[in-house]
């Protein structure tokens, strides 16, 4: 749940536009025939936008958009909520990281998106959805490979499948369930007939998809999958929330700050008089 202000759609929303996109294949999986086995789920959306940043309000819009349809349907609001938390910062996010049961830190290898908020959710026991991006490597190899679910293209395959040439409109004609999705969101079901309110978004995937979001959505929903299969032990899920708790104490800011004293300031602690005695 980090902010963008950059110029262009910028990592951090873009990635809340993939995790939109699945929320549109779970809800049209659901509203096909609600499945009473299936796992519950509140989803939390946090984010901000620079005033003239028009792509991400647009992105914005359509989270606050999909979140109306969906919690406004009778049988698919029984197992999933969708929230957004406007204006998300520090303060108002102290209230979420005690909260949440997964932290999604899904921007696209390489690019860099998952910074610091990743590890408070893990300090406070979620347990991480994510690529190796960021944080994400480092949060991953503390917790342990079992308590962290890992998806997605490798910063590596990223460059690979841009030199050879990323055939994306090929992913979209081949995947029946990304393209209901995308479809869904360009009819206008989600806005009430404007079929051309969401146009930008959906000719931004469907042309350049900067940030690769279709090639990492099948990898992705499958993922998810593996995530509410997890859920429904509380007794093994438990143990990787109080495991992500534990190992992450290497990133607490005490450690942070004798390291910048031990090695870049060549500082030490005073000692009081009364304690030295």
């Amino acid at each position: 749940m980090e902010s963008a202000t950059a110029t262009d759609p910028g990592p951090a929303l873009i990635v809340r536009l993939r995790s939109r996109t699945y929320l549109v294949t779970l809800y049209n999986r659901l509203r096909r025939a609600s499945d009473a086995t299936a796992t519950p789920r509140t989803v939390i959306f946090g984010g901000k936008a620079a005033p003239g940043y028009r792509m991400a309000k647009l992105i914005i819009k359509l989270i606050n958009s999909v979140a109306r349809t969906i919690n406004q349907d009778p049988l698919v609001s029984q197992l999933l909520k969708v929230v957004f938390l406007p204006d998300f910062n520090v303060k108002n996010g102290q209230r979420v990281y005690p909260a949440a049961d997964l932290s999604e830190q899904i921007s696209t290898a390489g690019k860099e998106a998952s910074g610091t908020g990743n590890m408070k959710f893990a300090m406070n026991g979620a347990i991480t959805i994510g690529t190796l991006d960021g944080a994400n490597i480092e949060i991953r190899d503390a917790v342990g490979h079992a308590n962290f679910f890992l998806f997605g293209l490798t910063a590596e395959q990223v460059e690979r499948r841009w030199a050879e040439g990323y055939a994306l409109r090929s992913i979209y004609e081949a995947n029946p369930e990304l393209r209901e999705a995308i479809d869904l969101i360009s009819s206008g079901f989600f806005s009430d007939g404007d079929r051309g309110l969401f146009h930008p978004l959906v000719e931004s995937l469907l042309t350049r998809d900067d940030y690769m979001l279709l090639a990492d959505y099948q990898d992705y929903v499958e993922c998810q999958e593996r995530v509410s299969a997890a859920y429904c032990d509380q007794s093994a899920w438990t143990r990787m929330s109080i495991l992500n708790c534990a190992r992450v104490g290497r990133f607490s800011s005490d450690r942070s700050i004798r390291e910048y004293c031990r090695d870049i300031w060549k500082v030490a602690p005073i000692v009081p008089e009364q304690r030295r005695a």
